[in-house]
């Protein structure tokens, strides 16, 4: 029988252009090695998606099957199922191995392979599953394991020139699908056919803007009526209707990075109460983005935005947190937990995050003003302030539609 190999190195092609360049991509591995030497760690385990990403170029696609990066004080490799062929080792800047399925838990041979056996491990607490951790304790046989969930996170927190280009990039391409939805708005249009409309005119953005990308996962979440009660839920085939509140979400991805626009409209009219609250959760907004600056806290903007809500007995309708942290994250996988604009949050802001200011109220169905409101923008923080890369209006002034 043709020999099967547990894993080998599928190096098929040639390297494809990454986002970043080489050196962008070797500074945070040297950033992470150095993180790891301060924990005692000699091989970390990278499985999130956001990790492998953000340290290696290539975001996987899981489908049921692990994947990771290895790294050590010597060694960058990801891991890949064989499903990929070489994909992944064209769009890694490091090395690749791919496993094979031929023997149950090649993934883990492939692994040891880096690491060898006793080594202090690193892994993410946040990510990696007890099944998994069960294997990486049996295969590995580590010495000591240490958790990169938090030092890492605070690395990808703090983003670079290039990072900070492309996501101001992104937030150029959300505005482009904004008025693409707003043009598609109009009375008897499902929320289906719109949101069509922004992620169409997205895709063709970014292939415009980025001729050497991978293409996927931009989507819109375009919701009226009372499917603007939530700020996730899912579009349908409703039919919009004058006087309808609409939630406007545009989200375009450009490998890994996600940007987003949002915003509250009405189709072809609104009535004094929708007013009342839209304009309050716009004042909300405003002097939310006006705290956004270096030395503020999360939990500091968190008690401003209360407060004016609480002066205009609002503050019951607030639904989550004013905002978060952008970069290599998506709606199902990785998050910047410890930047999120909450009560229970004390990060710092400091010059090169970046943030958003999207405050939420939401009145049941049957109260004046019912429905959803929403405006969404994001902001970098300089040395001075912030600066707020998005483009799009808000407010009643532009978006009455349809």
């Amino acid at each position: 029988m043709t020999s099967r190999p547990n894993f080998h190195r599928f190096h098929n092609g040639q390297k494809a252009p990454l986002q970043f360049s080489v050196a962008e991509y070797e500074g945070r591995v040297a950033g992470l090695r150095a993180r790891m030497a301060a924990l005692g760690c000699s091989a970390a385990v990278l499985t999130s998606m956001h990790n492998v990403s953000y340290y290696s170029g290539f975001t996987y696609c899981a489908f049921g099957r692990p994947y990771a990066l290895v790294v050590t004080e010597t060694e960058c490799v990801s891991i890949s199922a064989g499903i990929d062929a070489g994909q992944p080792w064209r769009r890694s800047w490091c090395d690749n191995i791919t496993y094979t399925d031929w023997v149950r838990d090649n993934y883990w041979r492939a692994i040891l392979s880096v690491t060898g056996a006793g080594a202090v491990v690193g892994y993410e607490s946040d990510h990696i599953s007890l099944l998994q951790m069960a294997k990486l304790d049996g295969f590995l046989a580590p010495a000591s394991k240490v958790d990169l969930y938090e030092t890492t996170m605070l690395q990808r927190m703090h983003k670079s020139e290039a990072e900070i280009t492309l996501i101001r990039a992104g937030a150029a391409v959300a505005d482009v699908g904004g008025y693409a939805v707003r043009d598609a708005i109009k009375v008897g249009a499902r929320e289906i056919d719109v949101a069509m409309a922004g992620r169409d005119a997205m895709e063709a953005e970014i292939a415009s803007m980025f001729p050497d990308a991978e293409y996927r996962d931009t989507w819109v979440w375009f919701q009226s009526g009372i499917n603007t009660d939530g700020a996730h839920n899912p579009v349908t085939a409703r039919k919009l209707q004058r006087g309808d509140i609409l939630s406007l979400n545009t989200f375009p991805m450009i490998s890994g990075y996600y940007t987003a626009l949002e915003r509250t409209l009405f189709v072809q009219e609104v009535d004094d109460a929708s007013r009342a609250i839209w304009e309050a959760n716009i004042g909300a907004h405003e002097l939310g983005m006006s705290l956004l600056k270096p030395g503020a806290s999360c939990a500091e903007v968190t008690a401003g935005v209360n407060t004016f809500f609480e002066e205009r007995d609002l503050l019951q309708y607030r639904t989550f947190g004013y905002g978060h942290s952008f970069g290599v994250l998506s709606h199902y996988y990785g998050r910047e937990a410890g930047l999120e604009l909450r009560e229970d949050i004390d990060t710092v802001l400091e010059p090169g995050m970046v943030i958003s200011m999207e405050p939420m109220l939401t009145l049941p169905e049957g109260q004046a003003g019912a429905g959803g409101y929403r405006e969404h923008d994001i902001l970098v923080i300089t040395k001075d302030g912030a600066e707020n890369i998005t483009g799009y209006p808000y407010g009643p002034d532009f978006n009455v539609v349809g």
